[in-house]
């Protein structure tokens, strides 16, 4: 049993384990911050937090993962993960990454996986960006996607480290107009119930979709996604700043 809190975008805070984790943090106010444009603040403010003990950033250089109020509140975290060259820029505190390194955290194995933020080809310009599956004794394997728009790279996963149980999908099927012709940069809601079928989890936790407006899809396109493929039992849709546990 996991517990999950989406704080809004990327960002949600998951009890695995014994510790609190929180994905790429964004607490900023509504506004444009690096060409992208923020339209709602965090559902739950970063003083509601509570402490953190890790902090699972999928990559620092695109700010709805990374805003300025969330750049600061990497120093309250025990732990920062991240890519290897995202913690050159981040420094000191900041562990870097490769795909598929392992590191062990109190008890919790947290393996870097691949992810490709747009089209094959597209990583010189998006630059490099990580997902990570964490695994701990009597918990079912978690894998958080980040910013991966490939459902082949979905298929590696599963099959180099399933049996997985529970995964937290970044979706929105983010699109913008000058970059590879539109070409999806996170999953659409199609791929992400492929990505579910590939997985054979037993739970999906959707997240990025809302809060900023290159986003293309939401919450119901993604219910819809997954009636089409038959998997609305697998499907956990979280609204912003609620709580679920799976």
């Amino acid at each position: 049993m996991l517990e999950v809190t989406l704080v809004g975008g990327p960002t949600a805070l998951i009890r695995y384990g014994a510790q609190r984790w929180l994905t790429d943090p964004t607490f900023s106010e509504p506004g444009e911050y690096g060409g992208l444009v923020k339209t709602t603040g965090p559902a739950v403010s970063s003083d509601q937090l509570g402490p953190l003990d890790v902090v699972l950033l999928s990559h620092d250089h695109h700010a709805d993962n990374l805003d300025p109020a969330g750049r600061e509140l990497l120093a309250e975290a025990g732990r920062v993960l991240t890519t290897s060259l995202g913690a050159e820029r981040l420094g000191a505190g900041t562990t870097g990454l490769d795909p598929w390194a392992e590191v062990q955290i109190d008890g919790v194995k947290v393996t870097a996986v691949p992810a490709l933020h747009g089209p094959p080809g597209s990583e010189p310009v998006t630059g490099p960006v990580t997902g990570f599956v964490l695994e701990a004794p009597g918990e079912g394997r978690l894998y958080v996607s980040g910013d991966n728009a490939s459902v082949d790279v979905v298929a590696q996963i599963a099959q180099r480290l399933g049996p997985i149980e529970v995964a937290v999908l970044f979706v929105g099927a983010v699109q913008i107009a000058h970059r590879f012709g539109g070409a999806y940069l996170t999953l659409s809601s199609e791929r992400a119930a492929i990505a579910t079928e590939l997985l054979g989890v037993r739970a999906v936790i959707p997240v990025h979709f809302e809060g900023w407006t290159h986003f293309t899809q939401g919450l119901d396109q993604v219910r819809a996604a997954f009636a089409g493929y038959g998997l609305s039992d697998r499907l956990t849709a979280v609204e912003r700043g609620q709580t679920v546990s799976v």
